[in-house]
């Protein structure tokens, strides 16, 4: 449970998490305290936690992600759920979250707001950026992606494992394409969620910032995982526009054999061979880095393995 400034809510979410669950054995619940300057850690320790952890300073989801997932490979955790502090997911869901990784269907398993029951009372503009970027990344990477942004999602022990370390200060839409990128099987259960319409969001400052952040995050991983797609395309398509542009050129020379009054259409169709050709040689390149860091990740797997063996 990622918390930041959650002392309102935080013990009555706790309480209301199951500590039984159908082919679970041992339940833990850990707080991730990032920074808060009320009393968060103090509430989730009388609320009954059995693990907080607190960072000196507010570091954000990417880096509290960090410190959940090295806490649950340190007790040996096979399932690590997240689900906000702030109560507006329904806890009873989380059984729903871990029975396709109970019976081996799924390595990870996200909750969709948006199929099957609307996110209540959801701004409208977040309700459609969220669509729309789950939409742009399920069109780029060729996944079915339904909800990107989601903080409720249950991991299994490979999925701990092999995910690497989000770089932004939010990790959903980082960890999901990472886990497409590995081949990881994702899966997403409708859930229903209740938004409080008093509640301002502790990542979402600004619309701008939500956007830019989101953006940036997605783009960088795109590149990283689809390099071939991410410059290959429009390199083609440039070099694409550069043979339009030559055979209108070759189309309006012949018939005077004059090179002058036409020149603009060769320039641009040279502008535009050149480019795409750089565009095709980046797909190229950066094809060869992803798998010199494909192997890297392997490594690194490995060592993650042998250390939390």
């Amino acid at each position: 449970m990622p918390a930041y400034n959650e002392a309102e809510k935080i013990a009555s979410t706790i309480k209301k998490v199951p500590r039984s669950y159908e082919g679970i054995s041992d339940v833990l619940i850990q707080v991730i305290d990032d920074g808060s300057t009320d009393d968060t850690a103090e509430k989730a320790r009388d609320a009954g936690v059995d693990i907080v952890i607190s960072h000196e300073s507010n570091r954000g989801l990417g880096k509290m992600f960090r410190t959940m997932r090295a806490s649950a490979l340190e007790h040996k955790a096979d399932i690590l759920v997240n689900i906000d502090a702030d109560g507006q997911f329904n806890s009873a869901d989380i059984q729903k979250l871990i029975m396709p990784i109970l019976d081996g269907s799924a390595d990870m398993v996200l909750a969709d707001r948006f199929s099957g029951a609307d996110a209540k009372n959801i701004p409208y503009l977040k309700d459609k950026l969220n669509r729309l970027a789950a939409w742009f990344v399920r069109s780029a990477v060729g996944y079915p992606v339904t909800d990107l942004t989601c903080g409720f999602r249950a991991h299994n022990r490979e999925a701990l494992l092999r995910l690497n370390d989000p770089a932004g200060f939010t990790y959903t839409q980082e960890t999901i394409i990472d886990a497409i990128g590995k081949d990881l099987r994702l899966l997403w259960i409708p859930v229903h969620v209740q938004y409080f319409a008093s509640r301002k969001s502790r990542v979402v400052k600004t619309i701008w910032s939500y956007v830019n952040n989101s953006a940036r995050v997605i783009i960088r991983a795109f590149r990283d995982i689809r390099p071939l797609k991410f410059f290959g395309f429009p390199g083609l398509f440039l070099i694409f526009l550069s043979l339009l542009s030559f055979s209108v050129f070759l189309y309006k020379y012949f018939p005077e054999m004059e090179v002058t009054p036409h020149r603009n259409s060769l320039i641009a169709s040279i502008a535009f061979f050149v480019v795409g050709s750089q565009f095709v040689i980046f797909s190229l390149i950066a094809d060869m880095i992803k798998g010199s860091r494909k192997v890297s990740e392997e490594v690194l797997y490995f060592m993650r393995s042998e250390k939390y063996k």
